[in-house]
């Protein structure tokens, strides 16, 4: 008998989120949650079951999660360690930041190599998910991506880097951005609520697993692999590791090789390819080069991302 799932996602429902209250109210008005006896910042924790009997939880806080780790991590801890899956709902924005997106991403401070567990078929299900109900709800302006990892802590002074890993739950955030008009539309706060439902609902393909590397933040070439499919595989896209953080962590020195290692340590499954930016210099190149070669996986320029048939996989 295969055991039920456990998702847990974190929503800050005061006003100084832009997007988490809103999707938290359609949260209510599509799923009609019960009440558990899990309270965090004076409010009880909501759950939800799925056809298949995956239990989805959702808490309503007081601060957006990151923001105030060092408080929130003992009860997340306590309450949550045994789920699958966990998230935290919040807005997107940012200098020169895409707007109209529903976006995700892992958790992790790249420059630092603390990197939070990853579970990148349940977030391919979250993005998925947001796709069909993107075009389901006609929002034809809207678009579905991804980021590179990263993590809002660091912004926000919610704790430091070294406590991403104590969480042993792999973690996404889930975004509306990135101006008020799209935060505020409450079209996308419904499609954003469905995917958090939509967790455990896989299309049944065989996931293979990449790390990312190199690129901008929003980089079109990994985004686009998640919506990849050939004969009845897919990608699995989780870490993505930016340009500008490789170079600022200064990935080439005699720590870049470990630090590495704990990426992929982190993801669930490991990894069946890495795909590196064209753009990449080239001592970075080689850094993932001899990475793939210790892991016996493919390593590959983006471009072999859209003909994922021709790519040498091990198996």
């Amino acid at each position: 008998m295969i055991s039920a799932k456990k998702a847990v996602f974190f929503l800050c429902v005061d006003p100084i989120d832009h997007v988490a209250g809103a999707v938290f109210r359609a949260v209510k008005d599509v799923f009609s949650p019960e009440e558990t006896d899990i309270v965090v910042d004076g409010n009880r924790a909501l759950r939800s079951a799925d056809g298949n009997g995956n239990l989805v939880y959702f808490v309503p806080t007081r601060k957006v999660v990151s923001h105030d780790y060092v408080r929130y991590l003992p009860e997340m801890r306590r309450a949550f360690a045994d789920c699958d899956i966990a998230g935290i709902v919040t807005w997107h924005a940012g200098e020169n930041a895409p707007d109209r997106i529903f976006t995700a991403h892992t958790t992790g401070d790249v420059a630092s190599g603390n990197f939070g567990p990853a579970a990148p078929e349940y977030m391919r299900n979250v993005l998925l998910a947001m796709e069909s109900g993107r075009r389901e709800e006609g929002l034809d302006e809207f678009r579905v991506t991804t980021e590179a990892t990263h993590w809002s802590g660091m912004v926000y002074g919610g704790g430091s880097p070294g406590m991403i890993p104590e969480f042993s739950v792999p973690m996404i955030d889930v975004e509306i951005g990135s101006a008020p008009e799209s935060w505020s539309d409450e079209r996308a706060a419904r499609v954003l609520a469905k995917s958090l439902g939509s967790v455990f609902a896989s299309d049944g393909r065989r996931v293979r697993n990449l790390l990312c590397a190199g690129g901008v933040h929003f980089d079109p070439n990994f985004a686009g692999a998640v919506f990849q499919t050939w004969d009845d595989c897919a990608f699995g896209v989780s870490h993505i590791l930016a340009n500008q953080w490789l170079v600022s962590g200064c990935y080439e020195d005699a720590t870049g090789e470990e630090r590495l290692e704990r990426c992929v340590g982190s993801i669930a499954g490991g990894i069946e390819g890495i795909a590196f930016h064209d753009n990449l210099k080239g001592v970075y190149k080689d850094r993932f080069r001899a990475l793939g070669e210790k892991y016996g996986v493919p390593v590959f320029k983006h471009q072999a991302l859209r003909r994922p048939e021709a790519i040498a996989w091990a198996d």
